[in-house]
């Protein structure tokens, strides 16, 4: 069974998308079968991933019509990477839940019917705390924060934990907090030093190890549809995306089984 991370910050321009392909590209490459969902109704990761969010079915069919998301996944360059589309018709979706019975579980019992397919399923959440935002939390067994090194890091920020404590308490108590990743790490810059130290200060523990750096490839990567694993394997964002995809691998005592347990793993089995 796959463990669903939602991606999530209300702040917009703090790495969700570019983490959520990258990522998933990573673990792709790492030979865990993902799937990225993308719930932004801006696109982003699709476009990113080489897909013309007009043209391809959309995860809007699955949380209004319950239709099944695997008429609607598809395959991209990555190896095992899927992705479930997002489209503009995403924004209109929350008033059109407001009357629906177990709105806040819509998202939920959608990747139900594909979660044993994949080893991680990723969720890029919208830039809002809105109820497309809380069916993805009701939906994850995890959140990660992605957190920016600049100026108004912070800013917002316990708002977004506030929420994360009321999903807890009243729709999914076993939601966790995967972590706080920092991004757009500028070497050059005093303010960038003092942001990780103030980030790692408040939050410990929460804060991964790995930090990823401002980098030219991780910006151009999506405007050819690639992952940055896929662009450009010896960038320094590649690297970054990399080690982080171990680190959380590590921290979920995720291994893969040698060629040798492989066979012997197979030869019981028939």
């Amino acid at each position: 069974m796959g463990k669903i991370i939602a991606i999530a910050n209300q702040k917009g321009g703090v790495g969700k998308t570019t983490t959520a392909i990258n990522l998933g590209g990573c673990f792709g490459v790492l030979e865990y079968k993902t799937l990225v969902v993308d719930s932004d109704p801006q696109a982003n990761a699709t476009s990113g991933l080489g897909l013309d969010p007009g043209k391809t079915g959309n995860i809007y069919d699955c949380i209004i019509n319950d239709a099944h998301p695997r008429e609607f996944i598809q395959k991209t360059d990555n190896p095992n990477l899927d992705i479930l589309p997002s489209h503009i018709d995403l924004v209109g979706s929350e008033l059109e839940m407001i009357n629906l019975p177990n709105r806040e579980y819509k998202l939920k019992a959608a990747l139900a019917k594909v979660k044993d397919d994949y080893d991680f399923i990723i969720i890029d959440c919208s830039p809002s705390l809105g109820l497309i935002t809380v069916n993805s939390l009701v939906a994850a067994d995890s959140v990660m924060i992605p957190v920016q090194c600049e100026y108004f890091a912070l800013e917002g920020l316990g708002k977004l934990l506030n929420t994360i404590k009321i999903v807890q308490s009243r729709l999914n108590p076993d939601l966790e907090i995967e972590g706080i990743v920092l991004t757009m790490y500028d070497t050059r810059l005093r303010l960038s030093n003092q942001v990780v130290d103030e980030v790692k200060t408040h939050f410990q523990e929460l804060v991964f190890d790995t930090v990823i750096h401002r980098n030219t490839k991780l910006g151009e990567a999506p405007s050819y549809g690639e992952t940055i694993i896929m662009h450009d394997a010896s960038s320094k964002g590649s690297i970054n995306y990399l080690n982080f995809a171990r680190e959380i691998l590590q921290k979920n005592n995720m291994t893969r089984l040698n060629n040798e347990e492989k066979k012997m793993k197979l030869g019981n089995e028939f």
